[in-house]
């Protein structure tokens, strides 16, 4: 009986490398496409920030915002992201505050500063938008975080189209380890646990 339990195990944790292998796929797929077309909003996702001070990952991420938000490819942009332990400054504000630094219109950004991770951070950017009355958005991350954003927000029926922002000097085994990480927590999604 012992090897029949043995065997299940084992056929069940080969039919999950498999789906881990094939959304890591289409993750690496996606990672490398930019649909950036007009829609409603630009929704930048957080990335670590320095007492007040985008970082190199952040400000990338910025500086690919603002270039769609100058093509007029959307009339707003959408920063998020919490304090992430620190006590003064969020992501989604000091996002903000770059923008404005180089020349957007306060108005035109709107801050959701209480995600502390990816699922919180759209499932409050998707609020803000049903809020607005916006359904489309042009998502701007790292490649390898578009695929799970876009489903994400997908699954509150929005239409998202992804631009990921440039990468200075990829690296090719880093970026199939964040393939095979985001595959991970888009199937843990799916089961409902949500990372």
């Amino acid at each position: 009986m012992k090897w029949v339990v043995g065997i299940a195990v084992s056929l069940a944790m080969l039919a999950l490398a498999a789906k881990v292998a094939q959304v890591s796929g289409e993750i690496a797929r996606q990672s490398t496409m930019d649909e950036a077309q007009p829609a409603d909003i630009i929704l930048v996702l957080g990335a670590a920030e320095y007492r007040g001070k985008p970082s190199p990952v952040l400000r990338a991420r910025l500086d690919h915002a603002l270039l769609l938000y100058k093509k007029g490819l959307a009339p707003r942009i959408l920063t998020t992201g919490g304090a992430g332990g620190d006590p003064v400054y969020t992501e989604g504000g000091v996002g903000r505050t770059y923008l404005v630094s180089q020349g957007v219109p306060s108005e035109a950004i709107i801050v959701e500063p209480e995600g502390e991770s990816t699922v919180y951070s759209t499932a409050a950017a998707a609020e803000i938008m049903r809020r607005m009355e916006l359904k489309s958005c042009i998502v701007v991350s790292d490649g390898y975080h578009i695929y799970r954003v876009k489903k994400l927000l997908e699954s509150r029926g929005l239409t998202v189209y992804g631009s990921p922002r440039s990468l200075d000097s990829p690296n090719d085994w880093r970026e199939r380890w964040l393939y095979v990480r985001q595959a991970i927590g888009y199937l843990l999604w799916r089961v409902g646990v949500p990372v």
